[in-house]
């Protein structure tokens, strides 16, 4: 009897932790749950979408039918306008340098720095030296301020 008990045990203990041979061509289950022979992957990452700010812009919360602003960005560049008289009349505001994003976190901040020989002369533009932008959700917007209110424009590229 004690000639069987050894053998019994020893397929008992196999039966319940399995085998220590190597792999040869088990199931993707049983190579996920044996961490030794599972094939390390690297995550691929997801592609930085930087936004392209250049080009066209314009409001899209006028509460005037015939008026409203539109901005435009080249560069490092940005120039935003006043437009009147259903179209016929632009009016400068700003023109600025910035530095464009460089990665796709958003909401995206920048202070622009006037160009005062470009604002100097024009009787709506705004003469603070600096003005902050944000792009966020596929708008860009910032404060104006006329005689003592301040509204926020939206714009929508074109």
């Amino acid at each position: 009897m004690k000639r069987l008990i050894g053998p019994i045990a020893l397929a008992a203990i196999l039966a319940l932790t399995g085998c220590s041979a190597p792999n040869s061509g088990g199931t993707a289950a049983e190579a996920t749950s044996n961490p030794s022979t599972a094939v390390a992957s690297t995550p691929t990452p997801d592609p930085v979408v930087i936004p392209d700010l250049a080009g066209d812009w314009k409001q899209n919360n006028s509460a005037s039918d015939d008026g409203w602003m539109t901005a435009t960005v080249s560069g490092n560049t940005i120039t935003a306008s006043f437009v009147t008289d259903n179209g016929d009349t632009t009016s400068l505001f700003w023109v600025g340098s910035f530095t464009p994003p460089t990665d796709d976190t958003t909401p995206y901040t920048w202070t622009s720095t006037r160009d005062k020989a470009a604002t100097e002369t024009a009787l709506l533009a705004s003469t603070d030296a600096t003005k902050d932008f944000i792009y966020e959700d596929d708008e860009i917007s910032f404060p104006v301020s006329i005689a003592g209110s301040t509204a926020t424009v939206r714009l929508s590229k074109n």
